[in-house]
């Protein structure tokens, strides 16, 4: 059988929710499949994800930008970080593309470390990437002063425009330097509604409204003890907050699946990216969030939620004081538009069947 790599980013969660509905595609039209998983993204979260069988090798093969928290990006640090990556670029692309030929793989999907590209075609081996965004834009954007930028950023693209093509995931940035862009649908994978599972399981939770919290997979904790109470409101956050408060639930102690905690939810609390924003406007789930205002993917995640989904930002200070009530009041009441279709996963899959030649 075909033997699938997949390099995925972890920086944040949202490189895996993007790739896995892609990868969960193809191996249902190419039953034994055989894939390989290469991340630093936690193995449970990548066993709720996929859902075909895989080996996994867990290695980073990208940092993306060394970020303080969830929302603040690390410039100087992030420059550091880059200058020393490509300081023997060639020497790192031949390392990276003997370890790729002992794995024989017949095609990588990267998503979206450039280095996997960059070995991918020393090594002979076909390659698609596939994102939202590509760091050698993000680069640009935050390093432009820094004296390296030039040539790191013209190494970046040379690796990105060797994959035979570039998928843009909507909603995406715009990436006119790419020459061998293809725009599909957003990918998502759908939760399946539980309200009453959880009422079961949170008695007090069929009188109230559930807010999920989920700022991503770069920890960035809520100081919520000191949020006021929001009458007839339930916060579900991640357990490792250690919360205990009577309207806070751990949304892992529910026995579900992220996604089904999402789709089960009135609303989301969350910074705008990938993975939270597609699978909310998927599932018809209003989202608040705090802008990140200097990241570069925003306006285009932001644009597209707008038409799709019900939104709303929320500034920065209202997390650290928790005064979200009439912003919650007037956003549970919008109507909700006709939700989108996640339509990537299929369209992505085309691409790699064909590639594969089955």
């Amino acid at each position: 059988m075909p033997h699938l790599l997949v390099d995925i980013s972890s920086h944040g969660f949202g490189h895996v929710a993007q790739t896995a509905p892609v990868v969960n595609e193809l191996a249902r039209r190419i039953p034994g499949l055989r894939v390989t998983l290469r991340s630093a993204a936690p193995l449970d979260l990548l066993r709720q994800r996929f859902h075909c069988d895989f080996q996994h090798i867990p290695l980073a093969l990208d940092f993306g930008m060394r970020m303080s928290n969830a929302l603040d990006v690390q410039v100087e640090q992030s420059a550091a970080a880059y200058r020393e990556l490509h300081a023997d670029w060639q020497h790192s692309v031949a390392r990276e593309a003997e370890a790729m030929r002992a794995l024989h793989p017949d095609l990588l999907l990267a998503n979206v470390p450039y280095l996997s590209l960059a070995a991918a075609h020393e090594a002979g081996v076909r390659a698609v990437g596939m994102c939202c965004l590509n760091w050698a834009d993000i680069y640009r954007h935050y390093c432009v002063q820094d004296v390296a930028t030039n040539i790191i950023h013209a190494q970046m693209l040379e690796a990105y425009n060797s994959a035979e093509y570039f998928l843009r995931v909507q909603p995406t940035m715009p990436m006119p330097d790419f020459s061998n862009a293809r725009s599909i649908g957003p990918t998502a994978q759908l939760g399946c509604p539980q309200r009453a599972l959880i009422e079961e399981r949170v008695p007090s939770a069929s009188e109230e409204k559930l807010v999920l919290v989920a700022m991503g997979g770069i920890d960035m904790r809520l100081p919520m003890e000191r949020w006021p109470a929001v009458p007839g409101v339930r916060w579900l956050v991640p357990q490792a907050w250690g919360i205990a408060r009577d309207d806070i639930t751990a949304f892992e102690t529910l026995g579900l699946s992220f996604s089904d905690v999402l789709a089960s939810c009135d609303a989301v609390l969350t910074k705008p990216g990938y993975g939270t924003f597609a699978e909310a406007a998927c599932a018809g789930v209003p989202v608040l969030y705090v802008t990140r205002r200097d990241w570069p993917e925003e306006p285009y995640l932001v644009q597209w939620l707008e038409q799709h989904g019900v939104c709303r930002e929320v500034e920065r200070s209202a997390l650290q004081c928790g005064e979200l009530h009439d912003a919650l009041q007037q956003f549970l009441a919008q109507p909700r538009p006709v939700a989108p279709v996640p339509s990537g996963a299929s369209e992505a899959a085309d691409y790699l069947v064909t590639l594969l030649g089955s």
